[in-house]
């Protein structure tokens, strides 16, 4: 799991909820159905409106991901370009044709197959930068849609505390009904709001975060598969390729045979 993520989810929530119970308040008074349906209800609402079906579903499925540590570490992929680069080395570049069934990563599989292949490095380049070009754009689509409802949400909660005004206004001559319409126009507010900044925004920023870092290490993969084509030295592919690291990773050491 994510610490940073299960910590920021803990402790938005707790400083929200625990600030309430400080001041006297209960919990049970800012949870109202209706204020959640206006609020959840419109802005959903309002993102599938905006975005196509298919694209929603899958913002939604990859919330899974911000709440898990990344599952490729980067540290061992460059070991393993590494590695391939000693073996074209001594025994040719033909000789990694063998170890493409084995790699996991399909980016690199595809891009160590067509230097097997004898494609020139260049076109390679060309061929791989084309494709990074378009899955970093799809895979923007998800942050875009969260940082949408982030922006949709606080204009659905003022105007569900319109609507609790307008039902406030309508019943004045019976007290009774007075309360669950202020507490609607308030607290569909506080859901507007709180909905946006601790879960939408957040949201999509880490999105937008680990999005980037899964760009990074695809162009890392491809200068390591160019630099393996063209026969450069090892050591220097690995120190090219760990370039591309934070300075907390790059002073970790890879295990080697």
């Amino acid at each position: 799991m994510d610490k940073a993520s299960i910590i920021g989810l803990v402790l938005g929530f707790g400083a929200i909820l625990g600030g309430q119970v400080l001041e006297g308040g209960s919990i049970f008074s800012i949870m109202q159905i209706t204020a959640g349906i206006i609020v959840f209800g419109g802005t959903f609402g309002a993102v599938f409106l905006s975005y196509p079906y298919n694209s929603v579903i899958g913002a939604f499925k990859d919330i899974r991901a911000i709440l898990k540590e990344p599952t490729h570490d980067p540290l061992k992929i460059i070991e393993q370009i590494t590695r391939y680069a000693n073996k074209a080395r001594k025994e040719g570049i033909l000789s990694l044709e063998k170890e493409i069934k084995n790699i996991e990563d399909q980016l690199l599989a595809k891009a160590l197959t067509m230097a097997v292949d004898g494609i020139e490095p260049h076109i390679i380049r060309e061929a791989i930068e084309t494709e990074l070009e378009y899955m970093d754009e799809y895979g923007k689509m998800s942050s875009k849609i969260f940082k949408a409802a982030g922006g949709y949400s606080p204009t659905i909660g003022i105007l569900g505390a319109v609507l609790g005004l307008i039902h406030v206004m309508e019943n004045l001559s019976d007290p009774s009904k007075l309360g669950s319409g202020i507490a609607v126009a308030f607290v569909a507010t506080v859901y507007g709001v709180g909905a946006a900044n601790l879960l939408f925004l957040p949201i999509a920023t880490k999105m937008e975060v680990r999005h980037r870092h899964q760009m990074i290490l695809k162009e890392m993969i491809l200068e390591g598969v160019v630099a393996v084509s063209t026969g450069e030295n090892p050591r220097l592919i690995e120190e090219k390729l760990r370039a591309f690291l934070p300075e907390f990773q790059n002073n970790k050491k890879t295990d080697r045979p």
